[in-house]
């Protein structure tokens, strides 16, 4: 759905005076109704919902003192606020990745079953699409989430990185052709998924060295995000032999008290790994004509807690 584009003199502006008990209701009003695609905007910006979440305070702070006369499109309005938000939050989020230990993983989320439905949504939100939506410049990742996302126009994206509407038409073209070059080959069906997942999972709980090796792709990647907190892989490890002699001898080690069972994250499905009854590791997959390409297992327990509800995305 497109937003429709506001007039150019519709900026931020100072809050001149209180405002009065209508105009709070009708600001709190707002926020509530596009709180969920404000949250999605935050969250494909940053890869994490905690941040996502203190993004939507900051916004919530700067919209409650607006002037709600000076809007025609609050929608609009508040997905600039957020934007903007979000890319003062990506910036520092850069400098805490780099002194993170390992691999830094999006935070995952138990998604509702209506994502999975918008097949476009489910796609961006992914984890493979955001781990390359981490390869992009600040300003290009909120130009190409914009506009190939929510399809926001030109004009109102530049209002929103605060660049001419040519220079972001330049920016669309530069991110489309990076993350062009480092998707996936092709949307990949959640039935895929489910039963590619479902070959992984058999594998490692009988224990089939083979089964598993028929199911990673030759070139396979594994990513683990401990945080520092719960042993994982500092370095990605690649080669399907690798691989899977290393989830195998990882996970047998806890045979006894682990369990694995399915999960709808990000949009797609994904397996739950469980150690004596309590939530231990996601697992979530990349494939590519039928393999698994990616395997992205996160460990650390700050990026865990949105797996204990259930998170509504909205476009």
């Amino acid at each position: 759905m497109r937003v429709t584009p506001t007039r150019t003199d519709e900026r931020e502006k100072p809050v001149t005076s209180e405002p009065s008990g209508r105009e709070r209701d009708g600001a709190t009003e707002a926020f509530v109704a596009h709180r969920n695609l404000l949250f999605t905007v935050a969250y494909e910006m940053l890869g994490s919902a905690a941040d996502a979440e203190d993004v939507l305070q900051e916004t919530w702070l700067r919209w409650a003192g607006v002037d709600l006369a000076e809007v025609r499109d609050r929608r609009a309005y508040l997905v600039r606020i957020t934007t903007r938000q979000a890319l003062n939050r990506l910036r520092t989020l850069g400098r805490r990745k780099e002194s993170y230990v390992g691999s830094w993983l999006p935070e995952p989320l138990l998604t509702t079953p209506d994502v999975a439905e918008d097949v476009e949504l489910a796609d961006s939100v992914s984890m493979a699409m955001m781990l390359v939506l981490e390869t992009l410049t600040p300003t290009e990742r909120a130009v190409f989430v914009l506009r190939e996302v929510f399809d926001l126009g030109y004009d109102e994206i530049a209002e929103a990185v605060e660049k001419s509407p040519a220079a972001v038409r330049q920016i669309a073209h530069r991110a489309r052709a990076h993350v062009a070059a480092r998707r996936p080959r092709g949307v990949v069906s959640a039935a895929e998924s489910r039963q590619a997942l479902d070959a992984f999972r058999r594998a490692v709980e009988t224990g089939d060295l083979q089964g598993l090796l028929d199911i990673l792709s030759p070139d396979v990647v594994l990513l683990g995000d401990g945080g520092g907190v719960k042993q994982a892989v500092l370095r990605p490890v690649t080669g399907r032999d690798k691989v899977a002699r290393l989830v195998l001898g990882g996970l047998l080690k806890h045979a006894a008290s682990l369990s694995l069972g399915p999960a709808q994250v990000n949009g797609y499905p994904a397996l739950v790994v469980q150690l004596d009854g309590a939530l231990d590791t996601v697992v979530a997959v990349r494939l590519d004509e039928g393999r698994i390409t990616g395997l992205y297992a996160v460990r650390n327990p700050e990026k865990l807690s949105h797996m204990r509800r259930e998170t509504t995305l909205r476009r």
